[in-house]
Formats: structure tokens, sequence, C-alpha cells
């Protein structure tokens, strides 16, 4: 972003805020026109300047940034302008009724409160962001307790008999517990144990679409506010979209030739070693939100009765919890991430591809968990602060970030299996990589998860129930019913 152009914008938002300030003046009814007037005019020559400037193909990022600055300039001339418009009419004539004020609750007086003080703003905004780290490790913890954890997952991969097979057995493994690093750490540890690496490929293409589910999930917290929930269902569901378009380009060429067996076991010769490492070491963030987890975990685990009543309680915790954090996320981060601070976040994170991929990478390494970090980037996409072609390069980053887990997992085993292991762990990178690289690198195949995620979002937002068809449909319903035909006519 050039000088010039964050000039023309300072003065633009300076403007929307004079032309809002002009609504509590005490000016006469004329003066105020006439000052709206010159305002308006400076806005219009300033926005033509500004538009020179955006339209301009190789700048499209700039477009996206104006869209939200008009918005909220229109916005504020509108609101003017009805005011204008009450206090000019004739005495003569009968006015509206004035509707008695409404009532702020205590959750309205609280944001109230919060927006006049930045800094405590900022503090209740990382302790709603831990909290919803704590809701999706609540929501992972919960289903793996719910539906039996690692063991259970090793009982199902053995269905996993042909490619289809483990692609969907992947899939709705990753689905249930939540989280595509257990899952692909299951299967690391079963190519060491024995699993043939060629069987294991597929379980883990499979894992990287389940993994999706669970930002996806997240987006629904936005399904009150029709707008909002069409941006942040479209920025969840491009996660999906990309994942699928790999599964559809790779699995086929893997099926072919063996690809990224060959590769991946290139490599395994040049970095096996026999050392191995300590996966807890890497985990930051699961040092601050794992004791407060496992107290609300062991609390729920209290709950008498059959172990399946608590671990649901708390699955049903995890997804208020979600709810709640990102519902109030979104209302702070449109209090806090407006004028200039929003400028510099949308320069940090969506400025270009590689500052976005990186981003994502950087922040998924260190939560371990790329449903985590999609999870965190969709209410700002939600409250307009983050366009889908800003959140996309940000999930790929995300999905490359991911394999750091398992890669982890396959260096801390030993034995004459570990090379195996280490083989299938490179295969999840190497998937990723090479998905980011053909996928994003080729603009026609850019274009397919941008499209198909506006388009659902579109869909969804006309017809909120397609949405939850989608999400049960795609990661439980279509993996079952693959299932159920494979054991019918096995």
């Amino acid at each position: 972003m050039d000088d010039r152009q964050l000039s023309l914008e300072s003065r633009l938002l300076q403007l929307r805020d004079e032309i809002k300030a002009l609504e509590g003046s005490a000016l006469t009814t004329e003066r105020l026109k006439a000052r709206l007037r010159e305002l308006c005019a400076e806005r219009a020559r300033l926005e033509e300047e500004l538009i020179n400037l955006v339209v301009n193909p190789e700048n499209s990022y700039r477009a996206e940034a104006w869209g939200g600055l008009r918005e909220g300039l229109l916005s504020a001339v509108q609101s003017l302008e009805e005011v204008l418009r009450g206090a000019a009419l004739p005495e003569n004539l009968p006015r509206p009724e004035a509707k008695p004020a409404r009532r702020e609750g205590p959750v309205a007086r609280a944001f109230s409160w919060l927006a006049a003080r930045p800094v405590a703003a900022w503090c209740a905004t990382a302790a709603f962001v831990w909290l919803l780290l704590i809701a999706v490790s609540a929501l992972g913890n919960g289903f793996n307790g719910l539906f039996g954890g690692p063991a259970a997952a090793r009982d199902l991969f053995a269905f996993a008999t042909n490619p289809f097979m483990g692609l969907l057995m992947g899939l709705l493994v990753t689905a249930v517990i939540q989280s595509s690093s257990t899952t692909t750490s299951v299967i690391v540890a079963l190519c060491a144990a024995g699993l043939p690496v060629s069987t294991a490929i597929p379980m883990v293409m499979g894992a990287n679409i389940g993994t999706s589910v669970t930002n996806t999930l997240v987006s629904l917290g936005h399904i009150g506010h029709r707008r909002e929930f069409r941006r942040a269902f479209a920025a969840a569901t491009v996660h999906d979209f990309f994942n699928i378009t790999a599964v559809l380009l790779f699995l086929p060429l893997e099926m072919a030739f063996g690809v990224f067996a060959k590769v991946s076991g290139w490599l395994t010769g040049g970095l096996y070693g026999g050392s191995g490492f300590n996966l807890d070491a890497f985990n930051v963030v699961g040092a601050v939100t794992n004791p407060a987890e496992r107290l609300i975990h062991g609390l729920f685990r209290l709950i008498p009765g059959p172990q399946w009543l608590s671990e649901g309680a708390y699955v049903l915790f995890g997804l208020v919890l979600i709810f709640v954090a990102i519902l109030s996320l979104g209302k702070l981060l449109r209090l806090l991430l407006t004028g200039r601070a929003e400028r510099i976040f949308r320069a940090a994170v969506g400025r270009n591809a590689l500052a976005a991929i990186g981003s994502g990478l950087f922040i998924t390494v260190l939560v371990q968990s790329s449903s985590t970090t999609t999870s965190l980037i969709v209410p700002l996409a939600g409250a307009g602060l983050m366009k889908l072609k800003r959140v996309f390069p940000f999930t790929l980053g995300a999905n490359i970030g991911t394999c750091v887990t398992a890669l982890l997992a396959a260096m801390a085993i030993t034995g004459a299996g570990a090379r195996f292991g280490l083989q299938i762990a490179l295969i999840h990178l190497l998937f990723n990589v090479f998905g980011v690289i053909l996928i994003y690198g080729i603009p026609f195949l850019r274009r397919v998860p941008l499209v198909c995620a506006s388009s659902l979002a579109k869909l969804a937002c006309e017809r909120r129930s397609m949405a939850l068809l989608y999400i049960v449909g795609t990661f439980f319903l279509f993996p079952l019913i693959g299932l159920g035909i494979y054991r019918l006519f096995a």
C-alpha cells in the first residue's frame, strides 16, 4: 500500500468520523446542511482520486479495502441525512412518533464500556481467544472420549482395505475426533507398526478434508446475521474445497504412479535417523490452555452415570463455548480493528499471498492445530475485516503448518518401523505443499475453491438448513453411507 493511498484512506476515515460527529452537534439545521455539503464535496473529490488508484488490475487488495471504507462512509452520510430530514420537517406537519429508547442489557453495557477503553478491550479479546482455544480443545477431547479416541481410530482403520475406503475412514475419524493431528499421528504409529504406506496415503488425504469441519462449525456462530454468516461460511468452506480439490487431483495420480510414495521414500533415505524428539516441548499454546481444559474436563467427568453422558455434556459445553467466544470476538474485533489498526492487520496478514501463507503456517506451528488457526480467522471474515481472497492463502499456510505434529511424532518413534512412520509424515507434508504450489499457483485452479465456497455460502445464506445439510452430509453421512455400502457388498 503506497503513501498516497494511505493518506487518502486516512482522510476519508476522518471525514467519516466528522460526518458522524455532526449528528450530535448543536449547529442549526441550515449550518448542518452547509457543513455536510462541504464534507460530501471533499469526500467525492477524494473518492475519485482513490478510485483512480483502486481501479488497477494489479492491486485487487486495494479494491477490497476500498469496498469496506466506502460502505462505512455511505452509512454515516445516510444516518446524518435521516437526522437532517427529521429536523427539517415543517412545524405544522405531524412528526413521526419517537420510539422509546431501548434499554441496554448488561452484555451491551459491558461492550460499550470496553469500547471506551482500548486496553481493556484488547485484554478481553485475548481472553476470548484463550476461551476459543479451550473450546476447540474441549470439543476434540470430548469427541475423543465419546467415541473411544485413538484406540477406536485403530479399529476403524482396519476396514481401510482400498484407497477409497482409506479416504473415507480418514475423513470420518478426523471429523469425529476434530483433529487431523491426532489422526495423522495415529497413522504414523500404524505405519511404524506395519501398516503399508500405500494404504495409509489415502487416509492422510481424508484426514486433510475432515479437519476442516471445525472451522465450518465455528462459522455457524454467525448464522443469526445474514451478511456476517455469508462471509464467515465462505471463509470456512474455502478450506474444505481446497482440500477436496487437492484430493481429486492427487489421489488418482498417486494410485496410478505412486508419486508421493517415491518422493517421500527418497527423502526418508536422506533424513532418517534414530534420535527422537519431545513433542510436548514444542507445544507453546498447550502449556497455556491445557491446565484449564484438563480441570474443566475433570469436573465434567464427575457427572454421575455412564461415560457417554459426561463426555456428551463436555462436547455440548465445547460447542456453546465456541459460539460465545466467536460472537464476543466478532463484536470486540469490530471495535478494535478499524482505521489504522485494521490497515496494519491487513498489511501483516493479507497484503500478499506469501505473507498470508507464512502467517498461517507460523500460527499453526505454535497452536499445533489447523482447526484452531482457521477457526480464529472466521470471526474476522464474518466481521468483514478479512476478505475471502485473503483468508484463502492463510488457510493454505495452516494446512502446511499442521504437518509439524505428525513429523515430530514420527521423529519420536524408534525401532525397525520408524522409517515408515517418518515416510508417511513426509507424505502428509508433501501433499499439502504440492497442493499449495499447484492449486494456488495456477490461476484457473485457484479460482475453483473460491467460486465453490462463495456459491455455497450464498445458497446457505438464503436457506440456512443447507449449511447444516452440507456439514452433516459431507463429513458424516457421505463416509458412513460409503462404508455401509462397502460392508454390504464386500
